[in-house]
């Protein structure tokens, strides 16, 4: 497996090209994939208290698109082409979150991608998701 990005490039490509994704940052590029951390902010909260759903979604996305960089390089246009989360447990109130992303399938074309999403402190993840990338053809 070859890295072609590191944390440092990836968090920094994502805040030049991607502003709208600040409070999220790659902590940890490995073999199988990253781990993305979430500070969670009151932006990211649903009535109740608890982190909102599209945010986690939102985590587990952009933690799959990380994973995918990291392994291919700063490609803007790679794009998700399919999406499923399943919401396991409530997350917990006033907790950041990470996302433990691994890549099942790296392609031409396709990579797949798997999700859990964790509450800062809890063991037991809060959410899967299982997502599919179209990757746009090198030039």
């Amino acid at each position: 497996m070859t890295v072609a990005m590191d944390a440092d490039a990836l968090n920094g490509f994502l805040a030049e090209r991607f502003p709208q994704v600040r409070g999220y940052r790659v902590v940890q590029v490995g073999s199988a994939g990253v781990t993305l951390h979430l500070a969670v902010e009151d932006r990211h909260l649903r009535p109740g208290g608890t982190v909102s759903g599209p945010t986690m979604f939102e985590l587990a996305d952009l933690a799959a698109y990380a994973a995918i960089l990291s392994r291919i390089g700063p490609v803007a246009l790679a794009v998700t082409t399919g999406a499923n989360i399943d919401f396991m447990r409530k997350p917990a109130a006033g907790q950041d979150m990470t996302a433990q992303c691994r890549l099942l399938k790296l392609g031409r074309v396709l990579a797949v991608a798997d999700a859990l999403i964790f509450s800062e402190g809890v063991e037991e993840p809060v959410a899967r998701a299982a997502l599919t990338y179209s990757i746009p053809p090198k030039s």
